[in-house]
């Protein structure tokens, strides 16, 4: 007798008609025509039926933050930095915590179940550091948070940004991060890559760095981070996030350069939204797109995530937590319109950021955890193209989420008709 089973589900991987037998937080069975009974079944017939939507790169201490103390004017990447420098004097930890909790919520009811947020660790009071450790414990029912300790303004170029950052890391914080391009000097953003690492080793931790995210095709700090992954025996543990740069390099050094990450085994995450809203600023037109080369970083084997990055702060006024939005703004940005690569997408909001974060018991197999979400379309391509209603998200075998199938009825003339929302007719 089994608690839940899932009848006649879509998988990502192709297979259709499955059934998925739940027991207690794991799954049991994943087969069809499962001879089995339950004290509860959902019928997922024709439904897709994915493991949960995964955040590789998002700032949880500034989500919700849009209008204070006032907007980004120009939209781009410098004014943000400057915009969050004013608000930092006037932030409280129970307000970052308040607003956290309520994009959690969101992304929760957006089949988000876990996230890998940069919090900032150049405030000397720490605020959002212990805001975001808080919101971590109280989520962890529902949502896995991972955190990045990520000096905002320089680890060099900001006065005490290390010792912050290690403060960050003795108090919990998962991740090292940095931003090598945003130091006064290519030499010294070398020398950050080269520090920041060597804590990481020294710690046993995991890297993730903001790398050139800039137009300028001479930021090549992921060449010094490829090379030092290396060094210290980092291979599979590093990521380098943006990486707008190569959108604008010579196809020549890139020739070169790829490979140097594949060899280190590096991750990668394009944060579709911001890139194209925030690169190519200096730009008149032609207009460079700005996001890294996603295809080509695929091909070679390198693990490609896409992040949502910032929901209304003071990088970006728009976003809902909808990893689907992502997933279709990167499908655009990269031109990746083949089937392969439009379910390629997918996988880079889901099972390639489960990888780069390092989720256990992810995926829907026997002995994995029962985390999924039920997706009002029926296969990964289809759930892009109508950024797909959550009709269930399930944590650890429940229903944390629901959500109404999404239908419309037409009164025509002569055939009135109810109709599954932009599904095609059969």
């Amino acid at each position: 007798m089994l608690d839940l089973i899932i009848r006649g589900a879509n998988l990502p991987d192709g297979r259709q008609g499955i059934d998925i037998g739940i027991q207690g937080s794991r799954i049991a069975a994943v087969e069809p025509a499962l001879e089995a009974s339950a004290a509860q079944e959902i019928d997922a017939k024709s439904r897709l039926v994915s493991p949960p939507f995964v955040d590789a790169h998002f700032h949880m201490d500034a989500t919700l933050s849009l209008g204070l103390p006032r907007l980004n004017q120009s939209g781009t990447l410098l004014e943000g930095i400057a915009l969050w420098g004013e608000l930092k004097p006037l932030l409280t930890q129970e307000a970052i915590a308040e607003r956290a909790l309520a994009y959690c919520d969101w992304a929760i009811a957006k089949g988000l179940l876990a996230v890998r947020s940069h919090v900032d660790v150049c405030d000397p009071r720490l605020l959002a550091v212990d805001a975001l450790l808080e919101v971590k414990k109280k989520v962890k029912p529902y949502l896995d948070l991972q955190i990045v300790a990520f000096p905002q303004d320089g680890v060099f170029r900001s006065p005490g940004a290390m010792e912050l950052l290690k403060t960050a890391l003795d108090r919990g914080v998962d991740v090292v991060g940095g931003i090598p391009h945003f130091e006064r000097t290519m030499a010294d953003g070398a020398a950050a890559v080269r520090a920041l690492c060597e804590l990481a080793a020294e710690r046993g931790l995991l890297v993730d760095m903001h790398c050139d995210e800039t137009d300028d095709p001479m930021s090549r700090h992921v060449e010094t981070l490829a090379c030092e992954t290396q060094r210290l025996g980092l291979q599979g543990r590093v990521t380098g996030s943006h990486l707008t740069s190569m959108h604008s390099m010579d196809n020549c050094y890139v020739s070169k350069l790829i490979p140097l990450m594949a060899e280190a085994r590096l991750n990668a995450i394009a944060n579709p939204l911001i890139n194209i809203t925030i690169q190519g600023r200096h730009d008149t037109y032609p207009k460079r797109r700005g996001m890294t080369r996603v295809p080509e970083l695929m091909a070679a084997g390198i693990t490609v995530a896409f992040g949502h990055d910032c929901v209304m702060d003071p990088w970006y006024g728009m976003g809902s937590g909808d990893m689907l939005e992502v997933a279709h703004m990167g499908l655009h940005v990269a031109q990746m319109t083949g089937q392969d690569a439009m379910r390629a997408c997918f996988a880079a909001v889901t099972e390639n950021p489960a990888r780069i974060l390092g989720l256990e018991g992810y995926g829907i197999a026997p002995g994995k955890n029962a985390d999924m979400v039920i997706l009002q379309a029926a296969d990964p391509v289809e759930a892009i193209r109508v950024r797909a209603t959550r009709l269930a998200v399930l944590r650890r075998g429940k229903v944390v989420a629901e959500t109404p199938a999404q239908t419309a009825r037409l009164n025509l003339p002569g055939r009135p008709e109810t109709v599954d929302f932009l599904r095609k007719r059969s």
